[in-house]
């Protein structure tokens, strides 16, 4: 089981029918470890850190991200998979005998 996140959804027309269709992007989420002694140094880093992102300076960085699988459906099939996919909207996904699940985790 791997949890992903919708990462976009686009509009997009199938290049030889013209029909109309999704395309969906899901990340697999990942919670950031920290891998480092907690020391003064360190910490007075993290608070420059902080406040450099809260200017807008740098990205906030969260759970890491990484491209995970890339949906191209027709509306038809979007239609069939009766899953009204959202921009983060978080889901377990099961890849089992051939076939991937979809859940809403538990809490969410």
């Amino acid at each position: 089981m791997v949890l992903v996140k919708v990462f976009r959804i686009t509009s997009v027309n199938d290049p030889e029918t013209g029909q109309p269709g999704k395309q969906i992007e899901l990340v697999e989420v990942r919670p950031r470890t920290q891998s480092f002694d907690v020391r003064e140094e360190t910490q007075l880093i993290k608070s420059i850190m902080s406040q450099l992102q809260s200017f807008g300076i740098l990205p906030i960085r969260g759970d890491l991200s990484i491209p995970k699988m890339t949906l191209f459906l027709t509306e038809r099939e979007y239609e069939m998979l009766g899953i009204r996919f959202e921009v983060n909207d978080v889901y377990n996904l099961t890849i089992k005998d051939g076939s991937f699940k979809f859940e809403k985790p538990e809490g969410v």
